[in-house]
């Protein structure tokens, strides 16, 4: 007997050059699944977006501040061919932009250029140390640009989200694939990682300690909550001693006993803590 599978009432889509990630609800007559381009009306505007999965609630609990609105259809070979033009406008955009920031002297530095599929507004992501008052600016591109002007300060790991292609290990960068958000990276995990402390070859295309850093620090911290501490006594049978390292993912010490033999001892192995 075949059970007929209810069809999804909402779809999780991706869109915008940040990536943004949102619940998207199918218009009349839409018929749409996992992997179609698709145009959507977002808070935005109208814009381009990808269809991932259906929208379960489990899906959607976990994405901070996800997007909302409507899926109007599966983008045609018209649509496609306007992307490809405003893909080949994007380097005119982009100059526009430096040229009138120039003119009004503010020290910001131009990222990327965003123009929504409808036309809505051009958002402009720049980086600067400071706070920009660009009022006259945007009246500036207001005139050139004919339509409304977004100007949105980034930081510098939201710059390797728009600009970063592969990373050091080969693959594409994890911000511009799969990450949703940015997580917090510290030295600490690479301490706790036994991690080369050379920021050259722990920095990610950002600049910053690279993000695979954070995405393995649970299981260190777990697999650490499972391992006596250093410095403490531990009973082994190959004898007494005391802790002196870790060995985090091959959950192993290395222990000194009391006859001066230092040797690397599985965590299994410990009888007890003294």
């Amino acid at each position: 007997m075949t059970t007929n599978t209810p069809k999804p009432t909402s779809f999780l889509v991706r869109h915008g050059v940040m990536r943004f990630l949102g619940e998207f609800t199918p218009g009349p007559d839409v018929t749409t699944t996992r992997g179609d381009t698709v145009i959507l009306r977002t808070e935005r505007g109208t814009e381009l977006g990808e269809v991932l999965c259906p929208a379960t609630p489990q899906v959607i609990a976990v994405i901070p501040e996800p997007t909302h609105g409507e899926i109007i259809r599966v983008a045609s070979a018209t649509d496609r061919d306007k992307l490809r033009q405003f893909r080949e406008s994007r380097d005119m955009d982009y100059s526009a932009g430096v040229r009138l920031i120039a003119h009004h002297k503010l020290p910001m530095q131009l990222v990327d250029v965003e123009r929504l599929f409808g036309n809505e507004r051009v958002v402009f992501y720049f980086l600067s140390e400071s706070r920009v008052d660009f009022r006259e600016l945007v009246k500036s591109m207001a005139r050139e640009f004919h339509t409304r002007i977004e100007l949105r300060q980034i930081g510098v790991r939201d710059e390797a989200k728009l600009l970063a292609d592969y990373g050091d290990c080969g693959k594409p960068v994890c911000c511009n694939t799969h990450m949703a958000v940015m997580p917090p990276v510290s030295m600490r995990m690479a301490k706790l990682q036994k991690s080369t402390l050379d920021p050259t070859k722990i920095s990610g295309r950002c600049g910053r300690l690279k993000c695979c850093l954070r995405f393995e620090q649970d299981v260190y911290e777990e697999f650490q909550r499972e391992l006596p501490p250093i410095g403490s006594r531990v009973l082994t049978d190959k004898g007494q001693g005391r802790v002196l390292h870790h060995e985090i993912l091959a959950r192993r010490l290395l222990i000194e006993f009391e006859d001066g033999r230092r040797l690397p001892v599985p965590v299994a192995e410990v009888l007890t803590r003294l």
